[in-house]
């Protein structure tokens, strides 16, 4: 019986893998064909990959869209590390009668979609434009400082946090350690696979970003990688091999960030704290 069960999870498994996989497996499979054998659903390899690199190089500005996005993400990223564990590590080790209740609030903002904001934002960059135009519309500023944090990861770091062992934090207290020293010095090395999860999804979030760079950017050198996929998609008659090369290209950055800190980032879910 425990073998019969034991053959029947790992199928399930097999099963659930093949399914994961197979879009992935598809999209690298169909930008070495032509559009024609996409549309046909080929699921043989073809030999076309190169041309359909070239066909993207010369006819699009794909160097100019991972460079703004990579620009975008790594200081999204580095920007969210910073303020979202001061925030996080704030809420949890010190104490304040009106901490809860902002905290609430702070929570209750993930109701809000980010569609019912973008008006009022772009209207705030737009009158932002004639003061300073460096961080109004169609400028990166614009797209990093609305999602530079968010509730999420201010929770996923309190929630973090409280796993924190807080004697050492007495300890660095009364050897004289300043509260910035005990944060940079201590917190930080302690907590890094918390640090890596949260890297890794918000990487990845400001990475695949299309609604809000679709609006606020403008000009033809701010484009971004999905931005890009969008236009190729969007033309009267669009080359699906080339469109399928530049996903495949489009998913390598983030996928190789991930299989890197992966066990960083299982180890961060878990909450773990070394």
């Amino acid at each position: 019986m425990s073998k019969l069960k034991s053959t029947l999870s790992y199928l399930f498994l097999f099963v659930a893998s093949i399914i994961s996989i197979f879009p992935f497996l598809w999209m690298i499979i169909s930008s070495t064909n032509k559009s024609v054998d996409v549309t046909k659903g080929a699921m043989m390899p073809g030999s076309f990959f190169m041309q359909n690199f070239q066909h993207l190089l010369s006819t699009n500005p794909l160097g100019t869209a991972l460079w703004n996005s990579a620009k975008i993400s790594i200081i999204t990223t580095l920007l969210s590390m910073l303020i979202a564990s001061l925030a996080g590590y704030g809420f949890e080790i010190y104490k304040s009668k009106a901490k809860d209740i902002v905290f609430n609030i702070l929570l209750l903002s993930m109701m809000i979609p980010f569609a019912a904001l973008m008006v009022p934002l772009f209207r705030m960059f737009a009158s932002i434009s004639e003061a300073a135009p460096g961080i109004g519309i169609d400028t990166i500023t614009a797209v990093i400082l609305p999602t530079v944090t968010t509730a999420f990861l201010i929770f996923f770091f309190r929630q973090s946090t409280k796993m924190f062992p807080k004697e050492i934090l007495e300890a660095a207290r009364i050897d004289g350690e300043t509260k910035l020293g005990i944060f940079f010095k201590i917190y930080v090395p302690t907590m890094k696979t918390t640090y890596a999860a949260a890297a890794i999804i918000t990487f990845m979030s400001s990475w695949n970003s299309y609604l809000w760079p679709l609006v606020v950017l403008q000009s033809p050198e701010n484009i971004t990688v999905p931005l890009l996929i969008s236009n190729l998609g969007s033309s009267y008659s669009p080359d699906f091999g080339v469109i399928m090369t530049a996903i495949t290209i489009a998913t390598l950055p983030a996928a190789a960030i991930f299989f890197i800190m992966q066990k960083h980032f299982v180890a961060g879910m878990l909450g773990s704290v070394k």
